[in-house]
């Protein structure tokens, strides 16, 4: 991850607090860019070409554009092909020139054509214009402050409250967060402090800011070829993992006992003769059995596929003491017992691997919970009338196919409701 930050006014002294507070995320360089309206602000962390040539904040040749980028533009290389059969050229193996100069020739249309995960700015230094983007599931935060037509933007919070801003508790995220244990785009847990949402770009200029969409789920498919449907879906996979393990810096796979980073570390190492694996255990109490159930698997798995596995055990010293760093990170708080774990394996796997694949997402996507299948098993039972589900050989035949627990929800409404029935 790199770090970027940056407002509409020209503070040498704000910008390098910014850096400062930001610097854990690109401890490999830094750098600063001031126009007569704009201070741009950049930590490193290099993935693609390790050389000075990457420095950020990046200058366009005519000094007209300049960037800051914190993410992985996973098809750089064909897009840079693209654009040296248009006529320009490059004086780097970075991914970023290659989006500055997209930008350049495509404008906010380069959004559809990006495969990455990325949060950027890039400064029209002719137009002071400032053009920022989130992808397209916002897995790159970015945040930031406006308020009477002061603009401030950063990776972290943190760095955008060392300036001299109110940071005053927002009651409405409060309420959202006490309710779904986390905050909900475009809010923050502060007022005037904001989430630039996922699949959203930003313009500003003059102090007067504009949000569009750039992009939103398609229509679900109507496919009913099921091997096609499997076949299509390992591609996919295969070819996303591929692109991702692209990096001139060592890359590994966090490995737990789940399906979703097992298959992903499955193809690595089978693109890859040499996949580094990192997993989590605890210190054995009498519980250990249960708390390790993970990590056992997750040795017998990377064994499976060959892979040079390391696994680090944890003690309840070790998250009580590192709990109130955490929170820190956090920059906001989110209902989740496993974050300081988190933390840590990310600290001693960064002394191997700088990039790392991770499966977090993959029982969202494809309904791995058992909320989803009950979820969806309720709403079948709702399409029968009201005066037949009242029956009761009805309802007793479908709380005996199914759990006993379900039979209280059965006739619980979509939404929040249903929602909080399921915790």
């Amino acid at each position: 991850m790199c770090g970027i930050n940056g407002f509409n006014f020209t503070a040498p002294e704000h910008l390098r607090a910014m850096n400062q507070k930001t610097k854990h995320r690109g401890p490999d360089d830094g750098g600063d860019f001031f126009s007569r309206q704009w201070s741009l602000g950049h930590n490193r962390l290099s993935i693609i070409d390790l050389s000075p040539l990457g420095h950020q904040p990046m200058v366009s040749a005519d000094g007209r554009y300049v960037i800051v980028f914190n993410g992985e533009i996973y098809n750089y290389l064909e897009l840079r092909t693209e654009l040296e059969q248009c006529g320009y050229t490059f004086k780097s193996q970075s991914d970023t020139e290659v989006l500055l100069y997209a930008f350049i020739a495509w404008r906010e249309k380069v959004l559809a054509r990006l495969n990455g995960i990325f949060a950027f700015a890039i400064l029209n230094t002719v137009t002071e214009e400032l053009f920022l983007a989130r992808d397209r599931f916002g897995v790159k935060p970015l945040y930031y402050y406006y308020q009477d037509k002061k603009f401030i933007f950063s990776s972290e919070v943190k760095a955008i409250a060392t300036h001299p801003i109110t940071l005053a508790l927002n009651n409405n995220a409060l309420n959202f967060y006490f309710r779904l244990l986390y905050v909900p785009s475009p809010l923050t847990m502060w007022e005037n402090i904001f989430k630039l949402p996922p699949a959203h770009y930003a313009v500003v200029k003059d102090g007067v800011l504009r949000l569009e969409r750039y992009w939103s789920f398609a229509e679900p498919s109507l496919l009913t070829d099921k091997v096609y449907i499997e076949q299509e879906l390992r591609n996919l996979l295969k070819d996303s993992v591929r692109r991702q393990l692209v990096a001139d810096r060592p890359v590994g796979v966090f490995l737990s006992g789940g399906v979703d980073s097992t298959i992903i570390t499955g193809i690595a190492a089978e693109i890859s003769p040499h996949i580094n694996t990192f997993s989590v255990g605890f210190e054995a109490t009498e519980e250990s059995e249960k708390y390790n159930r993970d990590c056992i698997l997750a040795r017998q798995t990377a064994n499976y596929f060959g892979t040079t596995h390391h696994e680090y055990r944890l003690s309840a010293q070790d998250i009580q003491k590192n709990l109130e760093r955490t929170i820190y990170h956090m920059d906001e708080p989110i209902s989740n017992h496993v974050q300081t774990v988190n933390l840590l394996l990310a600290e001693h796997t960064a002394k191997v691997a700088t990039v790392v694949l991770g499966g977090d997402g993959g029982d969202e996507l494809f309904g791995g919970y058992e909320r989803y299948y009950y979820n969806l098993l309720i709403d079948r039972f709702q399409k029968i009338p009201r005066f037949l589900r009242k029956n009761a050989l009805v309802s007793s035949l479908f709380a005996l196919v199914r759990r006993g627990e379900l039979y209280k929800k059965i006739n619980t409404p979509p939404g929040v409701e249903r929602y909080f029935s399921f915790f």
